[in-house]
């Protein structure tokens, strides 16, 4: 039984051997993966997209902190039956989370995940500092241009439904949530040694020329403890949308323990 509060999206039998848990970015919603529901190799698997509530102009549930996100999609995965989680950005941080508490312990597949305030975009950490000061004002404008400044990243099928979601977010509280995420990441440092304590099984993808990036350090932690860790040529941040065959295929090797 899903969840009222969860923004939903799902695709494949309700009765599939198994079921999977799609959880987007930051100023995402569950519409930014129906690129990899599409994909015809999925169409066996039950596949539930959850926006992070807060997020796309979704009601909050909690304090819109990792944290929060991890304790109310350990939740919902668990009324799922949830075999994997395929998590993208922040969401993928989410999944980590899960995993580092014992929340969920199948195998994630994530995409472009930020293991500590060093890896993530120059744009964010800017932003989180100007909020301190200027208060929702730069998240305003960020809103204003981010549409067309991502348009390539998004087929023109989807592009604009995707774009008006990001529309939906409120300032404030992009502000409240980038500081909460960027803390979460200060806290430890990096979380890459919390995915390997954890056991569970991972991969990980990243875009050639997007803007996230993983240090020596953390790629060397990561592939020591059995992680998979990819760079996908002439791919940017929205990796599910750009190579959804990719990330299909990872998902299906994930969910056969291969």
């Amino acid at each position: 039984m899903i969840d009222t509060e969860w923004d939903i999206r799902t695709s494949g039998p309700a009765d599939a051997a198994n079921t999977v848990l799609l959880l987007p970015g930051s100023l995402a919603t569950a519409v930014f993966y129906e690129d990899l529901m599409a994909e015809p190799a999925l169409a066996g698997v039950r596949l539930v997209a959850a926006t992070l509530p807060g997020q796309g102009g979704t009601p909050v549930i909690g304090d819109l902190s990792v944290e929060s996100y991890a304790t109310l999609a350990g939740q919902l995965a668990a009324s799922l039956g949830a075999d994997a989680i395929v998590g993208h950005s922040t969401g993928a941080n989410v999944a980590i989370e899960m995993a580092a508490t014992g929340t969920f312990t199948g195998p994630l597949v994530l995409l472009a995940p930020s293991l500590s305030r060093r890896d993530e975009s120059l744009v964010p950490r800017i932003l989180d500092k100007l909020g301190l000061v200027l208060g929702p004002l730069p998240f305003a404008l960020l809103r204003a241009i981010m549409g067309p400044a991502l348009a390539s990243s998004f087929r023109p099928s989807h592009r604009a439904a995707l774009l008006a979601a990001f529309r939906r977010n409120s300032p404030s509280l992009m502000r409240t949530h980038l500081h909460a995420y960027l803390s979460h990441l200060d806290r430890h440092g990096s979380v890459a040694p919390r995915l390997c304590a954890s056991g569970v099984p991972a991969r990980i993808f990243y875009g050639a020329k997007d803007d996230v990036t993983i240090t020596p350090d953390e790629r060397r932690t990561l592939e020591a403890c059995g992680v998979t860790i990819q760079t996908l040529p002439d791919t940017h941040h929205f990796i599910a949308n750009e190579r959804p065959t990719e990330v299909a295929t990872a998902l299906l090797e994930a969910l056969k323990g291969n």
